[in-house]
């Protein structure tokens, strides 16, 4: 599949971008699309139809036809434009998202590189971090994810995507039933070794302050001896998209589910806490465990739509993040994936 768009208002903008730069511009169209080989509809490829197209300037005279497009698809990757750093990065952030957002509740460590730019999840490169949709787990989540490729590993490192809705088309209905009654609930304990502290996550050392924040987004708080912290929250496992109507799998409930840990890392935490006392781990709305065939139907679910494109430097990978979950796959070498978030929702407006 492919397409050649032509914006007049963007081809005027971009001409005389150009003309003060000495560079040539093209009366022709300005990208063209395609969907990867093997008949995936994500993500769908956005390339420069000739060079010297600048992206941001594009971006910014197109951002109707983004919208559209990454709506269709859930995922849009911009690749082959030249002049990409972090600071164009996060312009192209704010250009299709407004203001970018501060990364609060966190549940993986990452710092920032710049303003609201950060590194991706600072884990082990030899392990895979499972498919999930950023910040599901809280009252507020980015509506868009952007990722940018500032160095492409050697081996591995790709970021696999994943249709929601088709994922949800694969979960059986009696299991989906039942997540849509019952929704998630997602334990957290804090203070034993694991993970990190609740000062980092709450960004705070004042335990009142952390009591507030949590009854303001919907999470019970328990403190236990020595300072730890347990905090539970009920979120639904299943939405609508507040654009396009369709129903989506939109949760962390697998992944959070110590049964999706790697092998070697579950056997250790299991050999020291019982379930309720795991760093992370997930449960029915009501408590009630999920059943390990069920979660082994979920993983299934998502490896079944899971399309992985090796990076390319310069990429800029723009995820609708209720459409489209997110991973990573292990890898070996230098790498440097960079994120940003924008538009932010809460439940309530759903």
């Amino acid at each position: 599949m492919s397409e050649q768009l032509l914006e007049k208002p963007g081809i005027e903008r971009l001409r005389a971008g150009r003309a003060r730069r000495g560079s040539v511009v093209s009366t022709g169209s300005l990208v063209t699309t395609e969907l990867p080989e093997g008949g995936a509809s994500l993500p769908l490829v956005v390339r420069p139809a000739f060079r010297g197209v600048d992206l941001l300037e594009w971006a910014g005279a197109n951002r109707e036809w983004i919208e559209s497009r990454l709506r269709e698809s859930g995922a849009l990757l911009f690749r082959g434009f030249e002049g990409q750093t972090v600071a164009r990065f996060e312009d192209f952030g704010r250009a299709v998202c407004g203001e970018l957002l501060e990364y609060r509740e966190r549940s993986s460590p990452r710092h920032s590189v710049r303003g609201q730019i950060y590194t991706s999840t600072d884990y082990p490169a030899e392990h895979d971090i499972f498919l999930h949709n950023e910040n599901s787990y809280q009252y507020r989540w980015p509506m868009k994810v952007l990722f940018y490729c500032a160095e492409a590993s050697p081996v591995g490192g790709e970021t696999p995507i994943a249709d929601c809705r088709k994922v949800f088309a694969r979960i059986d209905p009696q299991v989906a039933e039942r997540f849509q009654k019952l929704g998630w609930m997602y334990v957290r304990n804090f203070g034993d070794g694991f993970g990190l502290p609740w000062q980092s996550v709450f960004r705070t050392e004042d335990r009142t302050a952390v009591e507030e924040h949590c009854r303001s987004v919907g999470i019970v708080a328990e403190w236990k001896e020595r300072d730890r912290l347990r905090t539970r929250a009920v979120r639904p496992a299943v939405s609508r998209h507040p654009q396009t109507g369709e129903t989506v799998w939109f949760n962390h409930a697998t992944f959070f589910h110590v049964s999706t840990l790697e092998e070697g890392v579950r056997r250790a935490l299991l050999a020291d806490f019982p379930a309720e006392d795991l760093p992370t781990n997930t449960f029915y709305g009501d408590g009630s465990p999920i059943e390990p065939e069920v979660l082994e139907h979920l993983r299934e679910a998502y490896r079944q739509e899971t399309v992985a494109l090796p990076w390319q430097q310069g990429d800029i990978l723009l995820v609708d993040n209720m459409l489209a979950a997110h991973g990573r796959r292990p890898y070996a070498g230098p790498r440097r994936i960079l994120v940003a978030m924008g538009e932010p929702r809460c439940w309530d407006e759903l």
